[in-house]
């Protein structure tokens, strides 16, 4: 039961912000998971407590980073590396850019009235000189906030849509640059997919990862916010499927990202 309470809480904050501005059948089934847990969900989510020692890291995006619950799938990863005391929290909804947290007012709330250690911000490709603009001025607006909340700013650079492969350096560039200009962290998630290469492993439907993008992009949020190298978990990716080969050449893309992004663990 308790499981199935964190459960519930956990879709609670990933769609209780939603304004379900996706449409057709996306649109029915980000409905539907909201009709379920509405009778669960307050009407303005409350950030968890987390006990004293705990490295909380708050993830501030949209589906990109629900599909797979990936704040999830980077807490349950650390443990697999020594790292028992991070937790993570999540506020996400469909297509939500940082501006749309902004306005929801949700996550200042958090950050005003709770400590964290690192906040992970991700929003779409931003890969257009007028988004990249845009990724950059709400990174900026939320940096003191975040600072003020005893945290560093993640970005976390994600992926074009697979019509768009071409734009892998303009989304790179647009999230390095947003890092650079709070003097935050920049995870290469995206570059992660690039070393891969292997892109219909990657891409669910075009957009959205499959749990091999969403576990590379846990790997370079892992090097960030613990200091842990992929290499340096065991070759499985928890809850699914895959060969240890195939984890080990994911890992060894994280790492390669990681290596030539800068700001990597020393070896």
């Amino acid at each position: 039961m308790q499981a199935d309470a964190q459960r519930v809480r956990r879709v609670c904050l990933m769609l209780s912000l939603s304004r379900l501005r996706t449409h057709g059948a996306a649109r029915a089934v980000a409905l539907a998971a909201l009709v379920l847990v509405t009778t669960n969900c307050a009407s303005t989510p409350t950030a968890p407590r987390f006990a004293d020692g705990t490295t909380r890291v708050l993830f501030l995006g949209n589906s990109l980073t629900y599909t797979n619950d990936l704040p999830r799938l980077v807490e349950t990863l650390a443990p697999m590396a020594g790292v028992s005391n991070l937790r993570t929290a999540v506020l996400a909804g469909p297509d939500f850019a940082l501006e749309d947290h902004w306005n929801e007012g949700v996550a200042a709330r958090w950050l005003k009235n709770d400590r964290w250690e690192f906040v992970v911000l991700q929003q779409g490709s931003s890969a257009l000189p007028a988004s990249q603009v845009h990724l950059r001025t709400w990174t900026e607006a939320f940096a003191p906030l975040i600072r003020d909340a005893g945290a560093k700013p993640v970005l976390l650079m994600v992926w074009p849509t697979q019509d768009r492969l071409f734009d892998f350096p303009n989304v790179q560039q647009s999230y390095r640059n947003a890092a650079a200009s709070v003097n935050g962290l920049f995870a290469p998630a995206g570059d992660a997919w690039v070393a891969f290469g292997n892109y219909s492993q990657l891409y669910s439907d075009g957009l959205h990862p499959t749990i091999y993008g969403s576990y590379l992009a846990a790997l370079t949020v892992l090097e960030k916010v613990a200091g842990v190298r992929p290499d340096r978990f065991p070759p499985v990716i928890p809850g699914a499927s895959v060969d240890s080969i195939t984890v080990r050449k994911l890992q060894a893309a994280a790492w390669t990202a990681i290596q030539r992004n800068g700001n990597a663990v020393p070896q």
